[in-house]
C-alpha cells in the first residue's frame, strides 16, 4: 500500500516538526537534551497519526491537533523511557539506537520521562481556542490511559507473568500497556474534532480491536524482523523470555488473531456514518507491518 505509506510518512513529518517546537529549547540542558534524544530519534508515531486520523473525521483547527498529537507521543515516549530502564525490561537499543539511560545514564533517563509526562497535559491545557470541558475531557482521557488501572499497571503485570498465564490474561496486560494510550489518542482526535458521544464510544471500540492487534504484531515483528529493520535486537523477547503472544500460542495463531481483531475494528467503523478511509487503510497497514 505505497500510497497509505506516503500519507503515513506526510504525518510522520508533520508531527515530528510539531514535536520540535513543543519541546524545550536546547539551552545547555543536560535534561532537556535527553528529552530531545528520545522524542526525536524517530518511530512509527502512530499514536499521532491516530489523533490526526480521527480529528479529520469531524473539523479542528491545525494547531489543535498538533498539540494533541504532541501530547499523546510525550506520553507515549516517557513510558518507553521508562520502560528501557535496567528495572524493568532493561533495553539497550531502541528504534535502532541506544535507549535514553544507555545514551546518558539511569537517573537523567528517569527524570526525562518524569518531564515529558506532564508537558503532555501542559500542552492541553494551554490551548486557548479549545473549549475548558473539552480539555478536561482529553486530560481524563489521557491520565485514565496511563493510570494505575491503564498503562502503569499494564508495566507491573509484564513484569510479574509467567508461563502458566492465560489468554486472557496476556490481552488484560496488553490493553492497559499498549490499547489504552491507543484508544485515548483516538478519543482526543474524536474530541477535538468535535464528534459526539455515540461517535466517539465507537472509536474507542475501535481502538481497543487495533491496540492488542497492533501490539499482537510487535510480538510477531520481534520474531521474524531483523534488527535492521526493527530497530531492536530481533529474538529479545524469547531472550528474556518474556511470555508474548508467539510464545504462548505460535506464530501461525498469532498472525490469524491479529488479522482477526484487524477485521473486527473494521467492522465496528462501519456503525460510523463518516468518512473512515484513511482510518481503514492504517487498520491494514498495523497488521501487516515488518517495524
Amino acid at each position: 500500500m505505497p500510497e497509505f505509506e506516503d500519507l503515513i510518512q506526510a504525518y510522520q513529518e508533520r508531527v515530528n516538526q510539531a514535536l520540535k517546537i513543543a519541546l524545550p529549547p536546547i539551552n545547555n540542558s543536560r535534561l532537556v537534551d535527553a528529552m530531545h534524544y528520545s522524542v526525536l530519534n524517530g518511530g512509527k508515531r502512530l499514536r499521532p497519526i491516530l489523533v490526526y486520523l480521527s480529528s479529520e473525521l469531524g473539523k479542528t483547527e491545525t494547531s489543535i491537533a498538533d498539540a494533541a498529537a504532541c501530547a499523546v507521543e510525550f506520553i507515549h515516549c516517557y513510558s518507553l523511557i521508562h520502560d528501557d530502564l535496567p528495572a524493568m525490561d532493561d533495553d539497550k537499543l531502541r528504534r535502532g539506537k541506544p535507549t535514553c539511560h544507555i545514551k546518558f545514564d539511569e537517573a537523567t533517563a528517569i527524570l526525562a520521562g518524569d518531564a515529558l509526562q506532564p508537558m503532555a497535559y501542559e500542552l492541553i491545557c494551554s490551548l486557548d481556542n479549545l473549549p475548558d470541558t473539552t480539555k478536561i475531557s482529553m486530560v481524563n482521557s489521557l491520565t485514565k490511559a496511563c493510570s494505575h488501572n491503564g498503562m502503569v499497571e499494564g508495566q507491573m503485570k509484564d513484569m510479574q507473568l509467567n508461563k502458566a498465564v492465560s489468554v486472557d490474561a496476556l490481552d488484560l496486560m496488553h490493553e492497559q500497556k499498549t490499547g489504552r494510550l491507543i484508544e485515548a489518542s483516538i478519543e482526543l482526535g474524536g474530541l477535538i474534532g468535535g464528534l459526539n458521544s455515540d461517535e466517539l464510544l465507537i472509536l474507542k471500540a475501535y481502538g481497543q480491536k487495533i491496540g492488542l492487534a497492533f501490539q499482537i504484531r510487535d510480538d510477531i515483528i520481534d520474531v521474524e524482523s531483523p534488527s535492521s529493520e526493527s530497530g531492536k535486537p530481533q529474538g529479545s523477547d524469547a531472550m528474556k523470555e518474556k511470555i508474548t503472544y508467539p510464545s504462548l500460542v505460535g506464530i501461525k495463531e498469532s498472525k490469524i488473531r491479529s488479522q482477526e481483531l484487524a477485521e473486527e475494528a473494521l467492522e465496528i467503523l462501519t456503525s460510523l456514518n463518516l468518512k473512515t478511509d484513511k482510518i481503514n487503510s492504517l487498520t491494514s497497514y498495523v497488521v501487516t507491518r515488518n517495524n
